[in-house]
């Protein structure tokens, strides 16, 4: 019960500061109507119940069942069963990814079923599947994570010059959603598993981090094959902004439960499996052990659907409105400050960044502090919605203009930071785009693309999700050339380097 205590202290923290601006902007710029309000308001209050039953969950149960897994692959000294065991656990993993389907959703919709959610789904989740086996491949055999990184992005920007700009914002987005509450706590745990075996404890701290960067790519590299092979080129979408006019606060939570639930299920369904036959046919866990990793796959359950049903039946439909109002409004220096402010706070209530933060400052063993990682994710993820803004506003402004310039900078970096920061950074880009900013800031941007005349919602209402994820990339790695230079000047060794 203490443990659950201080999550919800620690979440009630982290949601009121975007409950608070949402507030602020019902009564003075964006008037939402009571019903949408109030609806916001139980979302809020879901959210915060949510998210602190789903990290206690994550703490006893996702994160040890990663950590067995890990250390079982490696155990094994084969390399078809780390190949094997990669495929396997990136696609399940990925295709049960709630925020993946919530995005798969929405370019569905708005792209008037050219894109179908299950095939979007698969696509993205073998690419998931084919980077997690060639991550779990590099711990193994000890190849710089920087090398990884640098020829998957360098096979990204090659094929972007062959895809539409509606696909290159799909695609980047993608990566971003697959790596949700669900994917990046159980990818780190695999990375610490594998990475623990080691005897050089410096290489295995670096190697800790990097798997869920590596395995995102691989959700860009597929879309855009998709792209190609398919032969799709320009597409066309609207948005749907009359939200429902059902007066009714409670009915659409009602309404949206049973498929959140269903979700959610089948997003633990197959985790739970592997851990069970593992435990029976492997660990032989003791049963005070066993239970608590239940346990904690319970909590997960019952907090996800709980968020998942708060998220999106209480912030979608603000998100669309306050982003609507805003641009129609056509005061360009209100909405990009709005969408700073948004991007500053909504980051705070990611789900996978507490677990992420935790982690960092675990293994690092207070090297690196959670909370200056979370300001330095926050600053990030700011400028990216803000920035976000101003393209959907801007004629003739487009994704690719920041998200070249902005790749090839991080990737440079890569061979200048401490190599311990350029996995956290590159971790962190892929878990910044949770829920929240799948749902809420998604919705923010597609309203803000629907009320401009010139934009138009699938080219440029998404992509924000995209520039969620690089921003962290460049502002982690530049905290982590801070640190470097910090240690320098001290005449201290930089372990991290």
């Amino acid at each position: 019960m203490n443990a659950l205590k201080s999550k919800f202290t620690e979440v009630t923290y982290s949601v009121l500061p975007v409950t608070l601006i949402v507030t602020i902007l019902n009564f003075t710029l964006t008037p939402l109507g009571t019903t949408i309000f109030i609806r916001f308001v139980i979302g809020a209050i879901l959210i915060i119940i949510g998210l602190g039953i789903f990290l206690l969950g994550v703490d006893i149960g996702i994160t040890p069942i990663g950590n067995l897994m890990g250390s079982a692959i490696t155990k094994s000294g084969k390399l078809f069963i780390v190949v094997i065991a990669g495929l396997l656990l990136g696609f399940l993993i990925s295709v049960a990814e709630p925020d993946l389907h919530i995005l798969a959703a929405q370019v569905e919709a708005v792209s008037g079923d050219t894109i179908e959610k299950l095939l979007l789904v698969a696509v993205v989740s073998i690419g998931i599947a084919a980077m997690v086996a060639v991550g779990l491949l590099r711990i193994t055999y000890n190849i710089p994570l920087y090398i990884i990184l640098a020829a998957a992005y360098g096979l990204i920007l090659l094929l972007s010059l062959f895809v539409s700009p509606e696909f290159l914002a799909i695609s980047f987005d993608a990566s971003g959603a697959t790596t949700g509450a669900m994917t990046v706590p159980f990818l780190l745990a695999l990375a610490i598993g594998v990475s623990k075996l080691k005897k050089d404890s410096k290489a295995s701290e670096k190697d800790s981090f990097g798997l869920v960067a590596i395995a995102s790519a691989g959700a860009i590299i597929a879309v855009m094959a998709m792209s190609i092979v398919s032969g799709t080129s320009e597409l066309q979408g609207s948005l749907d902004i009359e939200v429902s006019g059902s007066t009714s606060l409670i009915m659409p939570f009602l309404s949206a439960a049973p498929h959140i639930m269903y979700e959610v299920l089948i997003a633990l369904l197959p985790l739970a499996g592997m851990f069970m036959f593992a435990h029976f046919k492997h660990f032989k866990l003791e049963k005070r052990t066993y239970r608590r990793i239940i346990a904690g796959l319970v909590y997960s359950y019952i907090g996800l659907v709980i968020f998942l049903t708060g998220v999106n039946s209480g912030f979608m439909d603000a998100g669309i409105r306050i982003g609507y109002t805003l641009a129609e409004r056509g005061n360009t220096t209100i909405l990009v400050t709005i969408g700073f402010l948004l991007g500053f706070t909504t980051i705070l209530a990611e789900p996978a960044v507490h677990v992420l933060t935790r982690q960092i400052e675990d293994v690092t063993a207070g090297y690196v502090k959670s909370k200056l990682v979370f300001i330095t994710l926050s600053i990030g993820v700011g400028l990216a919605v803000a920035l976000s803004m101003a393209r959907i506003v801007t004629l003739g402004l487009e994704l690719w203009h920041f998200l070249l310039p902005g790749y090839i900078a991080a990737i440079v970096m890569m061979f200048f930071s401490p190599k311990l920061f350029v996995g956290i950074a590159f971790d962190s880009g892929g878990v910044a785009s949770g829920p929240m900013t799948a749902t809420f800031i998604l919705a923010f941007a597609q309203g803000a693309a629907e009320a401009t005349a010139h934009a138009s919602v699938l080219k440029d209402g998404f992509g924000v999700i995209a520039m969620v994820a690089m921003t962290p990339l460049i502002a982690l790695q530049i905290l982590g050339l801070v640190f470097k230079r910090r240690s320098q000047k001290g005449g201290v060794k930089d372990d991290a380097a």
